[in-house]
């Protein structure tokens, strides 16, 4: 009885870990994008480089708001196996604001 319980509390650890996982992931890469636009790079330069950093199957939104960059990476962590597959998969998301450099006359 207490063996059950226990692989199914070592998954749920695991898959929260996944999770947690995911979200860290999610922040280097919306930091990389901003950082990329921030440095002059593309809007699609940017988008390649928080992708690289980002889970697969993120998306990656970059858009400007005045002077500032903001950059959004969402992924959806994949769902569980087993008994785990009755819970929803979870969206993790997160956001990365930055001022674009400009350029200063000497």
């Amino acid at each position: 009885m207490v063996l059950p319980v226990l692989a199914l509390l070592l998954a749920i650890a695991l898959w929260s870990i996944a999770v947690a996982a995911a979200q860290l992931r999610c922040i280097d890469a919306a930091r990389d994008g901003a950082r990329a636009v921030a440095r002059g790079e593309s809007d699609a330069v940017a988008t390649e480089v928080a992708r690289a950093a980002a889970p697969d199957g993120a998306q990656v939104a970059v858009r400007h708001d005045g002077d500032r960059v903001v950059v959004v990476v969402t992924a959806r962590v994949g769902v569980g196996s087993g008994p785990l597959a009755a819970i929803p998969a979870p969206t993790v998301s997160t956001t990365a604001t930055t001022v674009a450099e400009t350029a200063r006359a000497p």
